[in-house]
Order: C-alpha cells, then sequence, then structure tokens
C-alpha cells in the first residue's frame, strides 16, 4: 500500500504523514523591499554622529525661537538702569534674568540672546526658503528648455553672481530707513539665488536626457508634469544639500549686516555683539554670549549640511 500524503495549506509542500514537516524554500521567504535613495539617505544618516548632533542642537534652537517664554520671563527690550552693566553676571542663577549680566542699558543679556535666536532662525529659514524657490524654478526652466531661454537666463545670473553679495545686499538695505525682517529676507533672496539656479541647472540637463522623461514625451505628457512629476523629484537631492548648507551662510550673513548697522532693527544677536564690543575690555559678556550662540547655530545647520550631503552623494558611500 503506498505511504499517504498531507499538503501543507501554508506552503502547498507535500510530505509523507508523520514526517518531518516539509523544508521551506527561500523563494517562498518574504523578499525584502527595496530601498529608494531616500530609503538609504535616511539610512546613513541615523547612523551618523554629525547628524544626531546637529539635529539635537536645532531641535534645541527650535524650541527656544517658537517658545522662548519657556526659557526666560524678563523683557529683552526693557532696560533697566539701574542694572549696572559693570556687575558681573550670576552665573550661579541659571536661566534667571541676572545669570549672563547685563548691558549698556540695563537689559538681561540672557533674555536678547534668547530672543535673538527667533531673528536669526526666521531670516535664516526665510531667506533659504526664497532662494531655493526662485532658484529652482529659474535653474529648472534654463535646463529643461536650453537653447534662447537657456542663454538668456545662464546671463542674468552670471550678473547676479558676479555682484558681491554682502556688498549688493548692504546697498538695497541702506535704502530703507527702518529694517524689519521681511525686508531683510528679501534682500538676501535678492542676491542669493544664483548657486541654487546653477546646481538645479545641471541636475535637469542630466536628468532630462533620462529613458522616463523621454518615455513621458512620447507618451504626450505635458510640459509642466513632466517638469514637475517626473524632473523635479529626482534633482531635488543637490539642492537640498546646497540649501541646509546656505541656510547657516544666511543667518551669519544677517548677523554680518547687524554688525554693520544694516540689518535687523530690533533684538539680534548682530546688533548686540556691535553694541557689546565698545566695553568687551570691562564687560566682555555683552559680546561673548551672543557670540557663541551665533557660532553654535551656524555650526549646527553647517554640519547638518555636510550629513545630509555625505548621506545622498553616492560617491561618499
Amino acid at each position: 500500500m503506498p505511504d499517504v500524503t498531507k499538503t501543507d495549506v501554508k506552503t502547498g509542500a507535500v510530505d509523507p504523514v508523520g514526517g518531518a514537516p516539509a523544508a521551506v524554500t527561500p523563494a517562498e521567504s518574504k523578499s525584502e523591499k527595496t530601498r529608494s535613495l531616500w530609503g538609504d539617505a535616511w539610512a546613513d544618516l541615523r547612523r551618523s554622529w554629525i547628524f544626531i548632533i546637529s539635529s539635537v542642537l536645532i531641535f534645541f534652537l527650535l524650541l527656544i525661537t517658537f517658545f522662548p517664554g519657556w526659557f526666560t520671563s524678563a523683557d529683552p527690550i526693557l532696560g533697566d538702569l539701574s542694572k549696572h552693566y559693570l556687575q558681573k553676571p550670576k552665573l550661579g542663577d541659571v536661566g534667571s534674568a541676572d545669570w549672563l549680566g547685563y548691558d549698556q542699558q540695563g537689559r538681561s543679556v540672557y533674555a536678547r540672546v534668547i530672543y535673538g535666536t527667533r531673528a536669526s532662525i526666521a531670516v535664516g529659514f526665510g531667506t533659504t526658503v526664497l532662494v531655493t524657490l526662485v532658484g529652482s524654478l529659474v535653474g529648472m526652466i534654463s535646463g529643461y528648455f536650453g537653447g534662447i531661454v537657456d542663454s538668456i537666463l545662464s546671463r542674468l545670473t552670471d550678473v547676479f553672481f558676479g555682484i558681491p553679495f554682502l556688498l549688493g545686499t548692504m546697498v538695497v538695505l541702506n535704502s530703507f530707513p527702518e529694517r524689519t525682517a521681511w525686508i531683510v529676507i528679501g534682500a538676501l533672496g535678492f542676491f542669493g539665488w544664483t548657486q541654487i539656479s546653477r546646481v538645479m541647472r545641471g541636475a535637469v540637463i542630466t536628468t532630462k536626457q533620462s529613458d522616463y522623461v523621454q518615455a513621458a514625451k512620447a507618451l504626450g505628457a505635458s510640459t509642466p508634469r513632466i517638469m514637475f512629476r517626473h524632473i523635479l523629484p529626482n534633482t531635488l537631492a543637490p539642492v537640498i544639500v546646497v540649501a541646509t548648507i546656505s541656510l547657516g551662510v544666511y543667518i551669519a550673513a544677517e548677523a554680518t549686516l547687524s554688525y554693520l548697522g544694516l540689518g535687523l532693527s530690533g533684538v539680534s544677536w548682530g546688533n548686540d555683539i556691535s553694541g557689546g564690543g565698545n566695553s568687551i575690555r570691562v564687560a566682555k559678556w555683552i559680546m561673548l554670549y551672543p557670540s557663541i550662540m551665533l557660532s553654535i547655530t551656524v555650526l549646527a545647520f553647517i554640519m547638518l549640511g555636510e550629513a545630509v550631503r555625505n548621506a545622498l552623494d553616492p560617491k561618499m558611500r
């Protein structure tokens, strides 16, 4: 009498009754999903100590930006002349108005450092968004259409690229008696879009030769659909890297303009550094602590940009 067999319901393997369970072949196991460029980049970023440190610093800076009242109850504008700036900071009173001392007008240095974070971060992010949008649009149009359109936009980019960034911004800001954050963002963005435009143009010229773009054209896809659905997602990586690094540069540029008296009219690290320079010998803390915060902020964003570049650049793997 032949052996009785049974079929495994899950695997479909046939094995004798009472025998060992049928072995599952590797083809029957669940295959691992293939990760995209962004998935590989995120996996690399999670293992990067530069990314972790910079992310923690930036998260802390964003908390200060959106919730300054959590860190101090002192008024950064109200001055009390009874609080003499020659009195040394009370470093033991962490978080108090006396912690980092007072400036020449009796204003808390700690409160001004906290509220100055909001101004610098707002200008940095606003300028980065503006130059990324303008530069990406100009570079995409120039790289995709080519010909006379590319020639005109490329020469326009060269003209703006030839103007010294800080000098041109100073000329524009000097024409405004009162400089708000929006005016400073507009002036910085007016001269800062050229680098991203060049990066986007080169990426688009390379991407538009791809097979999937040619297939989309053959199927009759419209130009806006090809540009924003097929080309843009595959050219964002280098733009994101440049924009992340540039964010720290724009924060430093805003502080430089404020130091020269052409930046923000309100609370700003650059204004405090400039005002503290006259008293550096007798009250160095007026200039010291805003300078430390500015350095930490710029370093955090540059480190983040470096980590993102290493994760997105295949040559760095």
